[in-house]
């Protein structure tokens, strides 16, 4: 066997966004979230299902995994390889608005569900030590957890270190799965649950049509483009700024022609990250400018 990398966009979504193997997300969402007997996911709709993209090497016509479970609750699953400056608030917004939606202006309250977020993360986000963690709307003083319809959980993969043989629980074994299937060459033994059993299978290469292995490598070659843009926008900006706080330098003397050299540095490398074709987040994180200071370079662009 050999076995693909689950964090890449397409596996991520093969596994569990495909409709026909559906056991792999249900026993995944157990054993993350922790639901009590009556409230486990027995069964689930995938809202926005595995597929390819509709133009070879274009982006995924879905973002993430969004499922709805027998009783209504919606869950929203989604692989971060990298970190942006707004991720929390991306969060925030992103499962807000998937709770609003479930009813139209007028509509009674009663009618929205749970939602839960689950955030597979290629990076650290807290200083929680261990790899997972629960997040709620608690009462800061005394712990009653009044507002319940919307949760918030992460799995942070560079806290997980745990080996084959320390995996204590299912969502252990997931978690391995996850950051390690790449690197594995047979299922391990001390694997009995079904779903991720499944996964596993969805996971090996040989099981996959030519389509989808070159949509899964061209992935990782946007990848390293996005990374090769990041480089180059970064490297001109430093020049060109440089050489314009020089300028000014000389003009309007040293202290204020390094500010103004640092200032129009940042703008250098907005402007080639924006030729460049990066979006707004990333933009904002390279160079410290808001993101209404980064549209504004757009428009003159």
């Amino acid at each position: 066997m050999k076995f693909v990398d689950v964090t890449n966009d397409i596996a991520f979504r093969k596994i569990f966004g495909n409709e026909n193997k559906k056991i792999g997300l249900i026993s995944f969402l157990n054993a993350v979230l922790r639901l009590p007997g009556g409230m486990k996911v027995v069964d689930v709709e995938i809202v926005n299902p595995y597929q390819l993209p509709k133009l070879a090497g274009g982006k995924s016509t879905i973002v993430d995994i969004k499922a709805k479970d027998q009783n209504g609750n919606l869950f929203l699953v989604e692989m971060q390889v990298a970190e942006s400056e707004s991720f929390s608030k991306r969060v925030l917004y992103y499962t807000s608005q998937s709770y609003t939606d479930q009813i139209e202006r007028g509509d009674d309250y009663s009618k929205l569900n749970p939602t839960y977020f689950i955030g597979i993360l290629n990076f650290e986000i807290g200083s929680n030590e261990a790899y997972f963690s629960c997040h709620k709307v608690l009462d800061v003083e005394t712990g009653e957890h009044i507002l319940r319809d919307v949760e918030f959980n992460f799995i942070e993969l560079p806290k997980f270190k745990k080996k084959e043989n320390e995996l204590e629980s299912v969502i252990d074994q997931w978690v391995y799965f996850i950051k390690n299937a790449e690197n594995l060459n047979v299922i391990p033994d001390n694997i009995e649950d079904e779903g991720l059993k499944t996964a596993f299978e969805e996971a090996d290469k040989h099981n996959w049509t030519k389509q989808e292995l070159e949509e899964y490598n061209k992935v990782f070659i946007r990848e390293e483009d996005e990374r090769g843009r990041l480089r180059l926008a970064e490297r001109k900006g430093k020049i060109e700024g440089k050489i314009e706080g020089r300028i000014e330098g000389k003009i309007e003397g040293k202290i204020e022609g390094k500010i103004e050299g640092k200032i129009e540095g940042k703008i250098e490398v907005a402007k080639n990250a924006i030729l460049q074709g990066l979006d707004n987040e990333i933009i904002a994180r390279l160079t410290d400018l808001s993101i209404a200071e980064i549209e504004e370079l757009r428009d003159k662009s």
